[in-house]
């Protein structure tokens, strides 16, 4: 049986490898196909809001499998949702800034190819490890000050290889500046949102699934605002959809159980696991950009993404705690 079990934990861990790299690499690589193929172009802000509709009712099924029944689903909503409303506006702070986020990662995507801005979305590491310490209170060890400063080193270095304005098929002219800028602020975004949703986990017994409810259920308003403040004559003349195929509409489900695939495998990936996959998309990313976006591979381009993935590796190390044998001894 113990044998059983260990197969059993030693096989989840390789399927949450695999998961977590396809994850991570495909997203950067379709968003990047998305917005530079030709042909009619869909607009990001739908986009984002429809990705969080397929993702609130996925959690709305997640909930009801964990309630069992109808009646008991119910009451589970209308108890979190309705009779709880302060603590179901905490969750509008990270509802905001998560739709933000994901507007801006569909301008860097526009604006820098798949391999750029897959190392240059890791500085994620940076802001979420700020705001850990700023909100969370937690302490970093020195060597995990040191995997940030090489982090920093390695996307500077990546971004100083990419230079210069082109024009796309899809007819965006695209700018390595505003891609940069624009992955850098949904860093800061997604690091604070993160540590922010975090704590407010950590400071109930409601369950992540319902917590996720409360989060698209509150994205929704601010992601429809946000489309017909920025593409209002657009939707109006177009409609909606827009630019839609079978392609987009893949990506939408990507994006929305993306994140609930990485929140369910999480637990059986270890650090060193998810340092791993991060690094092996960032090396997918690479190899596919070259052969599907013409992207040419340069030495200060390579050094500077093999900071990143060393980066990746010393911030998740966990040294082995070695216990004094005559400490020991005292303590049995």
């Amino acid at each position: 049986m113990n044998k059983l079990q260990k197969m059993n934990e030693q096989t989840l861990k390789y399927v949450s490898l695999i998961t977590l790299t396809l994850q991570n690499a495909l997203v950067g690589l379709s968003m990047r196909y998305a917005r530079t193929r030709s042909g009619d172009l869909f607009l990001s802000s739908t986009a984002v809001v429809m990705a969080e509709l397929v993702k609130l009712l996925t959690c709305l099924i997640l909930v009801y499998i964990e309630e069992e029944n109808l009646q008991k689903f119910y009451t589970t909503l209308k108890q979190t949702i309705i009779k709880q409303p302060i603590d179901t506006l905490k969750v509008c702070v990270p509802s905001v800034l998560y739709i933000i986020q994901n507007n801006l990662l569909y301008v860097s995507a526009s604006n820098l190819d798949a391999a750029t801005y897959q190392v240059t979305y890791q500085l994620k590491i940076l802001t979420t490890a700020f705001f850990a310490v700023i909100i969370l209170r937690r302490s970093l060890k020195s060597f995990q000050w040191g995997a940030l400063i090489l982090l920093v080193i390695g996307v500077v270095l990546v971004q100083l290889a990419q230079r210069g304005t082109s024009t796309l098929p899809s007819g965006i002219e695209q700018n390595h500046l505003i891609g940069f800028a624009a992955a850098l602020s949904a860093c800061f975004l997604s690091g604070f949102a993160g540590i922010y949703f975090e704590k407010i986990l950590k400071g109930s017994d409601i369950s992540v699934w319902m917590r996720n409810v409360q989060l698209s259920l509150l994205s929704l308003p601010f992601g429809l605002a946000t489309c017909f403040l920025n593409d209002a004559d657009l939707i109006w003349r177009q409609g909606f959809f827009f630019g839609y195929d079978l392609f987009i509409y893949y990506l939408v489900v990507l994006q929305a159980g993306g994140g609930l695939i990485v929140a369910m495998v999480v637990k059986y990936a270890d650090n060193i696991l998810k340092g791993f996959a991060t690094s092996l998309a960032i090396i997918i990313s690479c190899i596919a950009s070259i052969y599907l976006f013409d992207f040419h591979l340069t030495f200060q381009f390579t050094f500077g993404a093999f900071l990143v993935i060393c980066s990746i590796f010393i911030y998740n190390h966990e040294p082995k705690v070695t216990i004094d044998k005559y400490s020991a001894m005292n303590k049995i």
